[in-house]
């Protein structure tokens, strides 16, 4: 296994509770045809041998179309299943966790140094981090949320599930990435018409859900994201 160069820019976050009218091997065609350059396969809900087969479906789908040194693909929380899909030579590109999933030194121990290790957590939260821990260990930072999000309603309450979600402000990001020495990617309920003000943080990339898996053509939503971040 060789590190691979990863492109932060269109990250999409995915999983079978995200597309109940349709699969999520549709619309991750789907969206790396539009351009999108990460996959990140997110199944709460789902148990491990159904995310390897999904991991499977990816790889096999990534070779089709000739896209596998073009395309991230990384597994959430899950070690064992990444580790378990390198077992039966399904090559997955690694794992993102958050602060209180599996510390990101276990995952490097057991990956190794080519792996993609994310990790993820609000900016109040990474802004200490990064002042006080080493990231030789991790490769990118994902923040959020941006904005309030259905798919992950949890995301920015600091006072447990009843509080009131904090969102981050472009300033914060900003200042995150002022003082990361790591790539950036931000989501949480990001929109086609954040991408522009987003981008002039200085991030690397942003990441989404609904706004592929929740349009009526995700070929369409993830085309209008791709093309309005380049375009700014």
């Amino acid at each position: 296994m060789t590190k691979p160069t990863v492109n932060y820019q269109h990250y999409l976050i995915i999983g079978p509770e995200n597309t109940p009218h349709s699969t999520p091997i549709t619309v991750i065609e789907a969206a790396i045809k539009a351009g999108i350059t990460v996959i990140q396969l997110r199944a709460k809900q789902s148990d491990a041998k159904e995310i390897i087969a999904l991991a499977k479906e990816t790889t096999d789908l990534l070779a089709r179309m000739g896209k596998k040194d073009e395309v991230t693909l990384l597994i959430n929380d899950r070690l064992d299943v990444v580790l378990t899909c390198l077992d039966q030579g399904i090559p997955v590109d690694g794992i993102h966790v958050g602060q209180d999933d599996i510390p990101v030194s276990v995952c490097r121990h057991y990956l190794g140094p080519d792996a993609i290790i994310g990790l993820s957590a609000s900016v109040k939260d990474l802004l200490h981090y990064v002042a006080t821990t080493s990231t030789d260990e991790i490769d990118y930072f994902g923040v959020g949320p941006l904005h309030p999000t259905a798919t992950k309603p949890e995301a920015g309450r600091f006072d447990g599930m009843d509080g009131e979600t904090t969102v981050r402000t472009l300033d914060e990001i900003q200042e995150l990435v002022e003082i990361s020495e790591i790539p950036v990617v931000v989501g949480g309920g990001v929109k086609a018409n954040d991408l522009p003000a987003l981008k002039e943080t200085g991030v690397d990339g942003y990441f989404v859900i609904s706004a592929i898996t929740g349009a009526d053509a995700p070929y369409e939503g993830a085309r209008q994201l791709v093309t309005t971040w380049e375009e700014a």
